[in-house]
């Protein structure tokens, strides 16, 4: 998980909390994660060193930045193995989520889009809410995961329907705030 974001660091905290071992990259702000790897979590220089693990997260601004985490040179499907699980936390495009789903497929991996609502204090306090495209079975393997940072988990449909309905949501609070 890169960490040193606002709902990042909430995520990793609580993570280690609930007894989750901890890889993460670190994008800029070494000081947001200083009580992370205090804590036990271990660092690695790219997504790709994070390939070891079962289920890897991302927690980046959007579309552009989850691809390059998965396809970029040091990107996490260079390395990736049959059974990863890549839950991308972000709030992404449902045509890229759908495109790297199937390059994940091809190298044996899974991507769930599984995107947040709620604030970095939510986050801290582990009660953020998401809403998760995954397989069935996958989101039975996943949701102890989610559980250690989610107070409310939204199963709402197959690979693709938690960045669509997150879409959704953004658009209803949008025009709330317009009508307002």
């Amino acid at each position: 998980i890169g960490a040193s974001g606002l709902m990042g660091h909430g995520i990793a905290r609580n993570l280690l909390a609930k007894g989750f071992p901890l890889s993460l990259t670190v994008h800029r702000n070494r000081d947001r994660v200083a009580d992370l790897l205090a804590a036990g979590a271990r660092e690695v220089a790219s997504p790709a060193a994070l390939a070891d693990c079962d289920v890897v997260m991302l927690c980046v601004t959007g579309s552009p930045q989850v691809e390059a985490c998965l396809t970029g040179p040091q990107g996490l499907l260079a390395a990736a193995r049959p059974g990863l699980v890549v839950i991308d936390t972000s709030t992404s495009e449902p045509e890229s989520t759908a495109r790297l789903a199937a390059i994940c497929a091809g190298r044996g991996a899974t991507l769930v889009d599984a995107p947040l609502a709620r604030t970095p204090v939510e986050a801290e306090l582990g009660k953020l809410n998401t809403m998760v495209g995954a397989a069935p079975e996958v989101f039975a393997r996943i949701e102890p995961v989610l559980k250690a940072y989610c107070e409310n988990i939204f199963h709402v449909g197959g690979p693709g329907a938690g960045h669509a309905i997150k879409l959704l949501n953004n658009f209803i609070a949008q025009a709330i705030c317009t009508a307002t």
